[in-house]
């Protein structure tokens, strides 16, 4: 193996092309060597406006290439699975977006895979790689807010368009695969376990049939977590860790920019008028470009991803469980 880990992606999607692999060209250990589509030509053009070497016209083409250590899977939800273990299987090491599958049962069998075939394969959470995250929990191990008791975020973007795959159901569309799955990830992050139920209400899309407003409570043996998520609001994002003795709020928690620092805030007073307010600033950086490294370093030299499998498999019983709740309209058990 090279002294970068060299990667193929399977598909031109949206958030490849545009964010993804030109920070991993960056990566001080990683680098992208291949692309592949169905359509040779948008692959072709893909590969020549980003720099890869090589373009290919089916995946299973980009999997047989020996000179390919590990895959990225930006495809779409109902097709990270398949993918993930044909390339598993292939030899290749793999970084899949979020949400990992459709359901428990499909992660159950990609954790099958990788320990049938010795790869590592890790989800694509860049927020667990990048320094306003990593400081984050630091000052909640160091109890500068005091006992985390309560999460609260919102997430949400402006969608309307039937052609696009978050809208489409059979394809794993909708708000809480898309985006609700980070502000599950980040309550479990934060609280350092998993919930012991839920409940949950979503307002579907008459047309797409898409989850297009959800809002859940999840339960923690240590405090809440509250959140709502839509694909059809303004956009905005935003998350606040409540302590017994602080407040922690991330101001762009996902979609942090890489063109300007960025920062959080610690309310040490509880002041109204945010007069106890501190903030800290963290330098110009790229999260694709530190999440790249971070899987790259446990491939390379050993060591555990950053986000696992088995982390994968909890989000996913959170998101079943709250699938289930909205229809039971009652709390539900997360099962793994």
């Amino acid at each position: 193996m090279s002294t970068k880990l060299r990667f193929g992606v399977l598909s031109t999607a949206a958030i490849g092309i545009r964010h993804v692999i030109p920070a991993m060209q960056l990566g001080r250990l990683t680098t992208v060597t291949a692309i592949a589509s169905r359509d040779l030509a948008k692959a072709r053009k893909a590969a020549s406006e980003l720099n890869i070497p090589k373009a290919y016209g089916y995946y299973d083409e980009l999997l047989a290439d020996p000179e390919i250590d590990a895959i990225y899977n930006p495809l779409p939800n109902n097709l990270h699975v398949p993918w993930s273990i044909k390339a598993a299987e292939a030899g290749k090491h793999v970084l899949c977006e979020k949400p990992l599958s459709m359901n428990v049962a499909e992660a159950r069998s990609l954790i099958e895979a990788r320990d049938r075939t010795g790869v590592k394969i890790a989800e694509a959470f860049m927020i667990r790689s990048f320094r306003q995250w990593l400081r984050l929990r630091e000052l909640l191990d160091e109890q500068r807010i005091g006992e985390l008791r309560s999460v609260a975020g919102l997430f949400s973007y402006f969608n309307t368009d039937p052609n696009n795959i978050r809208s489409q159901v059979e394809m794993g569309g909708g708000g809480v695969y898309d985006i609700g799955c980070y502000l599950i990830h980040s309550s479990r992050f934060a609280f350092g376990q998993e919930p012991t139920r839920v409940v949950a209400t979503i307002d579907r899309d008459p047309q797409m049939g898409i989850d297009r407003l959800a809002s859940a409570i999840l339960e923690f043996p240590k405090g809440h977590a509250i959140f709502t998520c839509s694909t059809q609001l303004i956009p905005y994002q935003r998350i606040h860790f409540m302590g017994t003795r602080g407040r922690i709020e991330i101001e762009i928690p996902y979609n942090a920019p890489n063109d300007r620092p960025t920062r959080l805030f610690v309310d040490a007073t509880g002041n109204l008028t945010g007069s106890g307010i501190s903030s800290e600033t963290f330098p110009v950086s790229d999260q694709y470009t530190t999440q790249g490294d971070a899987f790259a370093e446990a491939v390379l030299n050993g060591g555990e991803v950053p986000v696992t499998l088995e982390d994968a498999l909890g989000n996913m019983a959170v998101i079943e469980a709250i699938f289930r709740s909205a229809e039971s309209g009652k709390w539900e058990v997360p099962v793994l």
